[in-house]
């Protein structure tokens, strides 16, 4: 069995990313339960344009939002790719969009599946410590996207971050 920082480093060939999540709609205890499940429910066009560009082993962080603190808190991996967010269909749903149709859809999701809860959270204040804006986009001045890519030496340096807490 390799350990967490070897498990990692075989993923090198992978994109990394940043999911955002209310723990009180879907924490990461949630996605252990349930062991994968569609991240749907994402409305911002650019996150929607990472969305289409993820691949199936990339690699994702699991960020806990608003929330006090609010921090990264796990993995998890993406199994499918290109799934039309079938919320977009639903008018009960809050993300239904009576614009978008089965033949044309607008919004577009992946499946991800649960790979590691942290031991502790990775604080934002953490983040902030250790990376800057230039390097996270998590931490630009008014960034509010709930998907985002992270370069992989920022990933691995997280990955260290972690192991090192």
């Amino acid at each position: 069995m390799l350990d967490t920082k070897s498990r990692y480093k075989l993923f090198v060939f992978m994109n990394y990313w940043l999911l955002k999540s209310e723990p009180e709609v879907f924490s990461i205890d949630d996605l252990k339960k349930h062991k994968n499940t569609i991240w749907d429910g994402v409305r911002n066009y650019q996150a929607r344009n990472f969305l289409k560009a993820m691949q199936v082993g990339d690699l994702a962080f699991f960020y806990h939002s608003n929330t006090v603190p609010p921090g990264i808190v796990g993995l998890c991996q993406v199994i499918e790719t290109h799934l039309p967010d079938p919320s977009q269909f639903d008018p009960g749903s809050p993300y239904f969009d009576p614009g978008s149709t089965i033949e044309n859809p607008r919004w577009w999701t992946v499946r991800v599946g649960f790979v590691e809860k942290f031991e502790r959270m990775l604080t934002l204040e953490l983040l902030r410590q250790n990376f800057g804006p230039d390097e996270l986009i998590l931490l630009r001045r008014g960034n509010r996207l709930s998907v985002m890519p992270v370069a992989s030496e920022v990933a691995e340096r997280i990955i260290a971050l972690k192991a090192s807490r």
